[in-house]
């Protein structure tokens, strides 16, 4: 499965080499899709308001594409693209909607009261993606999508614990409010980067949280045949590797920002061939 994300998610490879060719004209149509639309709710100075009718502009010019209709000139090198891969694979608009009710909820929500209201937000922000490319290869059975679900969850996961520094800074705070009451800290508190035990703590319950859906949903590796499921190994590979960076920082991403380097690759892609598919026991019905 080929990686899509804006430049800030960069746990997900882009229209990669393992990503086969005659794919990978669609893969960056959506890309762009997502970064232009994700610079719009983030980049410069336009105020709330701005920014949501600019959106919904750009969600207009999407309809339009679905509709047979030219879309505006504004970006026009976003449609263009994106319309021969809707003609040509038969995009479905709800993906590429959520995941801009996604960005135009990032500009009017800042706070999450609990764990369910972040996986509500990653319903749009990040599972669309996958769901994207396993529509470009035909898989579409309960399965596999749930799978794919349980990964880029967790991919969004790991980014918001990764980026808690940058997040902060823009007065976004996913980490969710029950799980911040209850380990006795203080919005304000993360709000202001106050690193403490007690913070660590947190971040380190919500990274677990995060591997172990990560872990949930890595079978799907398997069940995607040919270069796609190595590509999809090394994006749960990269994936973890983050989460293992969070945990060899102590937890404390709010002072620091763990990467990926080139120095990573070899270890992510000796654990990505060492990927085994789950082991069934079968226990036979005594006579």
């Amino acid at each position: 499965m080929c990686g899509v994300s804006v430049e800030h998610y960069e746990n997900f490879p882009v229209a990669s080499w393992l990503c086969p060719a005659p794919l990978r004209g669609t893969v960056a149509a959506i890309y762009w899709f997502a970064r232009t639309a994700d610079d719009i709710a983030d980049e410069g100075d336009a105020s709330p308001a701005q920014r949501l009718a600019d959106l919904s502009a750009f969600r207009a010019d999407l309809i339009a594409v679905y509709a047979g209709d030219s879309p505006s000139s504004r970006w026009q090198t976003v449609f263009a693209p994106l319309g021969v891969a809707i003609a040509r694979h038969h995009l479905p608009f709800k993906l590429l909607d959520d995941l801009l009710r996604a960005f135009e909820q990032d500009i009017v929500k800042t706070r999450y009261r609990d764990r369910n209201e972040v996986l509500d937000y990653c319903s749009r922000s990040a599972n669309p993606v996958g769901r994207l490319l396993l529509h470009l290869y035909g898989v579409n059975d309960a399965e596999s999508l749930a799978q794919s679900d349980a990964i880029c969850t967790a991919l969004q996961l790991i980014n918001f614990w990764q980026d808690l520094g940058i997040d902060t800074a823009r007065d976004r705070l996913y980490l969710p409010l029950t799980d911040i009451a209850s380990h006795g800290l203080s919005v304000e508190g993360l709000m202001a980067r106050q690193d403490s035990s007690a913070a660590r703590g947190l971040i380190a319950e919500m990274n677990s949280w995060a591997r172990a859906l990560m872990l949930q949903g890595a079978p799907l590796v398997h069940r995607v045949a040919g270069r796609a499921g190595w590509e999809l190994r090394l994006v749960v590979q990269g994936g973890l590797r983050i989460a293992e960076k969070i945990t060899l920082l102590d937890h404390a991403t709010l002072l620091q920002r763990p990467r990926i380097g080139k120095a990573d690759a070899p270890l992510l892609l000796w654990r990505a061939a060492r990927m085994r598919p789950p082991t069934t026991t079968l226990t036979r019905r005594a006579a």
